[in-house]
């Protein structure tokens, strides 16, 4: 039972940053925070749902995040490289720091699987100019 309470204090912690930056038309529900064999990392899984023209904003991460596109499709906006589309069964990789941003350009709900392998105690996300 302690652990259950310790695992859902890191979660609270880790996603404090999130709610700043999720953008209306955008759901992200944590799905599970586990410490790591790595010191001071921690991996956290959340789906998010994006709206027809929603976008998560531009945005970066204190680690890296491989993404799973499980239904529809976004565009995938990283700095330093040109805008792709990942589509349903497709996966993207964000190395950590760099700037990036998801965008939900079609017609019906995209959704995703992000994991991330963050610093333990810093915020998943943090907004980007």
């Amino acid at each position: 039972m302690k652990r259950i309470v310790l695992a859902a204090g890191m979660v609270s912690v880790v996603f404090a940053g999130v709610a700043l930056a999720q953008q209306s038309g955008l759901t992200r529900v944590p799905l599970q925070t586990q410490e790591l064999s790595a010191p001071g990392r921690v991996a956290v899984q959340v789906r998010a749902e994006f709206e027809p023209g929603a976008a998560a904003g531009r945005h970066t991460h204190p680690g890296e995040e491989l993404g799973y596109i499980m239904e529809g499709e976004l565009e995938l906006r990283v700095d330093g490289q040109p805008p792709r589309i990942v589509k349903a069964g497709e996966t993207f990789f964000v190395p950590a720091g760099v700037v990036h941003d998801g965008l939900n350009l079609g017609e019906s709900k995209a959704k995703m699987l992000g994991t991330y392998v963050v610093e333990k105690g810093k915020p998943l996300a943090t907004p980007a100019p």
